[in-house]
């Protein structure tokens, strides 16, 4: 029996070892947090019984060695995890007679932070508990961080580095490819903080909320956190929003924290309840893995059952096709779902899906749904040997440890329509008019088979005003967009051909160091991409690769005789940089610029900064309406940040 317990105990800890490498030093996450915490609970079960804990247990180490080229460097004292529940009664008990700060679990990266002088002096991560990166360059543009506080001592907070769902899904939006997309906040943050790029963080929006004030010489804290806390946002810092709690009113505090969950614009998984007391606390130590003056609450997932119908099968443009769940309705924290992304094939093997079983389904820190487990386990699914869009076969791939489904055909219509759609849109050739619909049907009917067919659509100019939904007049908007969309840059050219894994960040990159000869730029070497900052081996390779091919060299070339490069690339016109050093929050309808995006890149090429959040380093907010009561404009009025018009603004960059 003991041996038997002993074989289970090896087989968890080098599962969540595994899983706990992935999400901590790779950014891929290989399991949720359900089935995580399910199976860490059950290793903790296990050792209690036995009496027995591995040398490399989960429960007894912290974190995972960072892997990147960022300089290291050893914390002062070890950064230990929270040791957690999820009951709330035994939160009660152990709050006792003290009274206590409760505030959200924030779902970021973990980073210290140290001021000397009133001035930023270093950023380190958490790292694996021991040993951190240091990211001080990145932690400058960090949306909300001062760099400069009116306390001239030595001082040294943790806090939590994120990026807000609201930024999240607008990073998101603009990358075409579904398996390109980030999968969670935190693993966006995670690559964000740790670029070696800065501007590519400062273009990711990530906000700093301080949680801990370490030390601070010289300053009397009246023995209370809660006194830290509010010290902290004297000198700047934004801190977890927290509640004054006592063993009175702990669980209605942990049911208001509960219904804020739907209206928040951070991700959070779950709370922290720290003891107010100081001194108490740090009386009562520390175990080998945990202080014993905090201690976190998860959510105790609200979960339902329901029958899986069907899956599924999601094609997009790069050929990659995911499974996605079709389930009998239900209701979770509040609303109606019945699909969830199974993400590979690796977790729908785990689950061992089959129609018809009966599922546990949730929402991952209520807000994502998921399949939390598979009660029948029938595993019957079939994986789909042809294409659901072209029919040709599939493949699956292994990457990582991680089994894919691709489909091989290089002319895949959901390909075509999706790197179409990708061609046309805002941030790359920007020609209005073009849905997916209408290219699907524009492929459909071979009037396009490369994206220069689109400049000559004018040759089955007839049959486009006899399609349904189409006329002369829809005809002659599309015409026009389309010659307006020839005046255009390098970059949005090169961004509009879709190579794989290099977003519009990262063409700019390739375009500010190599851009002054479009016809050789298709033509860089390895060594050459890869002293770029922020271009690492992986996507060097991809763009070399994806220029190797003949065709696409051939297409890319009879882009370069169609269009007109007009439009600086994002390099400052003959203004100069008269916008250097100035901030920019767009909101409201516009007059002058058709969309935002064309307002952002004018600021861009002037040598400004746009961003999407308004915050202490905002120099202007842009709203046509000054006395709206937006959130946007009472933020900026209560930061006496000025409110300027697009005239007003026109006015400022006036030669």
């Amino acid at each position: 029996m003991y041996e038997d317990k002993k074989t289970l105990m090896r087989s968890l800890v080098d599962t969540l070892n595994k899983a706990g490498k992935a999400y901590y030093s790779e950014g891929r996450e290989i399991m949720s947090n359900f089935e995580y915490d399910k199976l860490y609970d059950q290793l903790v079960e296990l050792e209690k019984e036995t009496d027995t804990v591995f040398s490399d247990s989960p429960t007894i180490h912290v974190g995972y060695e960072a892997v990147s080229e960022l300089p290291k460097e050893r914390h002062p004292s070890p950064m230990l995890s929270l040791s957690k529940t999820k009951d709330p009664e035994e939160l009660v008990s152990w709050v006792k007679d003290q009274k206590a700060l409760l505030s959200w679990k924030l779902d970021g990266l973990t980073i210290v932070l140290t001021y000397m002088d009133g001035q930023l002096y270093k950023a380190v991560t958490r790292g694996n508990g021991e040993i951190g990166e240091i990211i001080t360059n990145n932690a400058k543009v960090f949306a909300n961080l001062p760099l400069k506080i009116p306390y001239k001592g030595q001082l040294v907070i943790r806090g939590e580095a994120l990026i807000k769902y609201s930024d999240f899904n607008r990073i998101n939006e603009n990358i075409p490819e579904l398996d390109a997309k980030y999968k969670n906040p935190r693993n966006l943050c995670s690559g964000s903080v740790r670029q070696l790029n800065n501007e590519i963080t400062a273009q990711r929006n990530v906000n700093f909320f301080a949680f801990m004030l370490v030390s601070a010489s010289d300053v009397d804290f009246k023995n209370s956190r809660a006194y830290q806390f509010e010290w902290l946002k004297k000198q700047g810092f934004d801190t977890v929003d927290y509640r004054m709690v006592d063993s009175s009113n702990l669980l209605e505090n942990i049911e208001y924290f509960k219904s804020q969950i739907s209206q928040n614009d951070f991700p959070s998984d779950g709370l922290v309840i720290l003891y107010d007391d100081i001194a108490y606390g740090q009386s009562l130590g520390i175990t080998a893995k945990y202080p014993r003056n905090s201690m976190a609450f998860k959510w105790m997932d609200e979960t339902s059952e329901t029958i899986l119908r069907s899956i599924e099968w999601s094609a997009s443009r790069t050929g990659l096709i995911n499974p996605v769940a079709i389930f009998d309705t239900v209701e979770l924290e509040g609303t109606n779902v019945s699909r969830a992304s199974v993400h590979n094939i690796s977790v729908m093997r785990s689950l061992k899906l089959g129609i018809g079983d009966r599922i546990k389904v949730f929402k991952a820190n209520m807000i994502i749904p998921q399949i939390a487990e598979n009660l029948t386990q029938s595993d019957n699914i079939e994986i789909p040997e042809s294409c659901p869009v072209c029919g040709f076969k599939t493949s699956l791939r292994n990457i990582n440890d991680v089994t894919t489904l691709y489909c091989d055909n290089p002319d895949c219509q959901a390909k075509h329509v999706k790197s179409f759609s990708h061609f046309v849109s805002r941030d790359a050739m920007n020609i209005d008019g073009l849905s997916e619909q209408t290219l699907e049907k524009f492929i459909q009917m071979g009037f396009i088979k490369d994206y220069a067919d689109l400049y000559r659509i004018d040759r089955y100019k007839d049959q486009i005003i006899e399609l349904d939904g189409f006329g002369k007049k829809s005809y002659d908007k599309l015409i026009k967009a389309l010659e307006e969309s020839k005046k255009t840059n390098l970059v949005r050219l090169l961004y509009g051909l879709g190579i794989p894994g290099i977003g519009l960040a990262g063409t700019k990159l390739i375009v500010k160091k190599y851009g002054k000869d479009p016809a050789s730029i298709i033509d860089l070497s390895l060594e050459e991409l890869t002293i770029i900052d922020g271009m690492g081996e992986v996507l060097a390779k991809s763009y070399v690769d994806f220029f190797k091919e003949t065709a696409m060299r051939k297409e890319y070339f009879s882009l370069l005789d169609l269009v007109e490069f007009e439009i600086p690339d994002d390099q400052a016109s003959s203004q100069g940089n008269i916008l250097e050093g100035k901030t920019f929050v767009i909101t409201g309808s516009l007059n002058h610029f058709d969309n935002r995006s064309l307002l952002k890149e004018k600021i861009e090429a002037l040598g400004g900064k746009a961003t999407d959040s308004v915050t202490k380093k905002t120099t202007y907010l842009i709203n046509n309406d000054k006395e709206s009561t937006s959130s946007k404009n009472k933020k900026a009025q209560s930061l006496g940040i000025p409110i300027i018009s697009e005239d007003d603004f026109l006015e400022m960059i006036k030669e």
